[in-house]
């Protein structure tokens, strides 16, 4: 009787055991996924008060400084591609502006104005995407993604060659859409470098983080020049989490990271890049382990692109990219994509990215309470700082955008 009900239950067990390892090995395939709220990263709520309070009582009160201007020129990407099926508009806000970016039938990625010329209806919300057209959801006109030309107005006899919509420059290159700006349109001066292993497939992607940040984007690459900031900031291990309270708990203080750094900026005709070298060790009760020892170039292209590349002996070879958008004047969207060696577990580069994410969200503390400095107090090891500003100023014109000062914006 025993045996019979023991060949009853048993194969069940084993089938749930088949399909419970599978979900596991999934869940350890798939790619990983950080996405954070403007208020859920970098504030600390008074007791009785949320976060989301804490965010925007530090929106009003803190300090803005005296700032550069607020959108640089350069290239800024705007999603990943395998968020714009064909057929399928999205709705992003960018240098405070609303553009609709759509993929046309051609499999073309398209960046326009929202807003129809016509009455003001937003395409991006009911619009639809006619061949490599997006048609307004008001009233029907049709506009070409290419050049803005309005093609197709339904009820009328003859389309005005005046009727058409604003077009952005736009790219599409290591899996990502990517769009000019230029305060005076002027058109794109450099190009995007293409990274050939995420092209051909050699490094595939293994997820993305997105952060936003509270603060002038300027500072967020200064902090590749800012070398101090690393030993004191960024040496306490990731275990003791990001919250700036808690990193220095003597719990945690058995594993340090130790990072040597340098930045330099380029010479013509990489004027506007510029390359932060960084070798990191990891130590735990003082001594030193060497699989850990990690060394990346982070190359920075343009304001707000940069490219981190992983080179290691045992763990193999990546690329985080990290890229920094302008929501509005003080609110950047910060992205970091992963691309790994197909043949690397999955889990080591996801592990990678979720330390970044640590050590990136103790900047963002940092970032989303702090005043900017136009005149800082520097010493003479912090020269890197002077140099990386002289070499940011390239991405300003006479006609950039400054910041001013905004009464009646919506609480988060």
């Amino acid at each position: 009787m025993e045996l019979e009900a023991a060949s009853c239950w048993l194969p069940a067990a084993c089938l749930g055991l088949l399909l419970l390892t599978l979900c596991l090995m999934r869940l350890l395939a798939a790619p990983l996924l950080i996405l954070r709220a403007p208020h859920q990263v970098g504030y600390i709520p008074e007791p009785g008060t949320s976060k989301r309070q804490a965010a925007n009582e530090v929106r009003r009160r803190r300090k803005k400084g005296e700032l550069p201007p607020v959108y640089p020129n350069g290239w800024y990407r705007l999603l990943d591609s395998q968020q714009l099926l064909p057929g399928q508009v999205k709705n992003i806000t960018i240098f405070g502006e609303q553009v609709a970016v759509y993929r046309g039938q051609d499999g073309q990625a398209y960046v326009v104005d929202a807003y129809c010329p016509h009455l003001g209806a937003n395409l991006a919300v009911g619009g639809r995407v006619m061949g490599n057209c997006i048609e307004c959801p008001f009233h029907g006109w049709q506009f070409r993604g290419e050049d803005g030309k309005c093609i197709k107005i339904p009820y009328a006899e003859k389309v005005p060659e005046f009727a058409k919509i604003k077009t952005w420059p736009s790219c599409e290159l290591n899996c990502a859409v990517f769009v000019w700006f230029h305060c005076d349109g002027i058109d794109p001066s450099w190009s995007i470098p293409e990274q050939e292993e995420i092209q051909t497939g050699e490094w595939v992607y293994r997820g993305r983080t997105e952060h936003h940040v509270n603060c002038h984007i300027q500072e967020i690459p200064e902090n590749a020049a800012d070398i101090a900031h690393l030993s004191h900031l960024h040496t306490p291990s990731m275990l003791s989490g990001s919250d700036l309270r808690y990193t220095r708990a003597r719990l945690w203080g058995f594993a340090q990271h130790d990072w040597k750094v340098e930045w330099n900026p380029e010479s013509e005709p990489n004027k506007h890049c510029s390359s932060m070298l960084v070798n990191h060790a990891f130590y735990i009760f003082g001594r030193r382990f060497p699989l850990l020892d990690v060394h990346v170039v982070a190359r920075q292209v343009g304001p707000g692109i940069v490219y981190m590349l992983f080179n290691h002996s045992f763990l193999g070879r990546g690329v985080i990219l990290h890229c920094v958008a302008p929501v509005e004047p003080l609110l950047q969207r910060v992205t970091h994509c992963i691309y790994y060696q197909a043949n690397i577990p999955a889990i080591i580069p996801k592990f990678v990215l979720k330390a970044e994410c640590i050590q990136f969200e103790r900047d963002v503390m940092i970032w989303n309470n702090k005043k900017y400095i136009s005149k800082p107090l520097l010493v003479k090891e912090d020269s890197a700082i002077a140099r990386h500003r002289r070499w940011y100023t390239q991405f300003y014109s006479q006609n950039s955008p400054r910041f001013t000062a905004q009464h009646d914006s919506l609480d988060w």
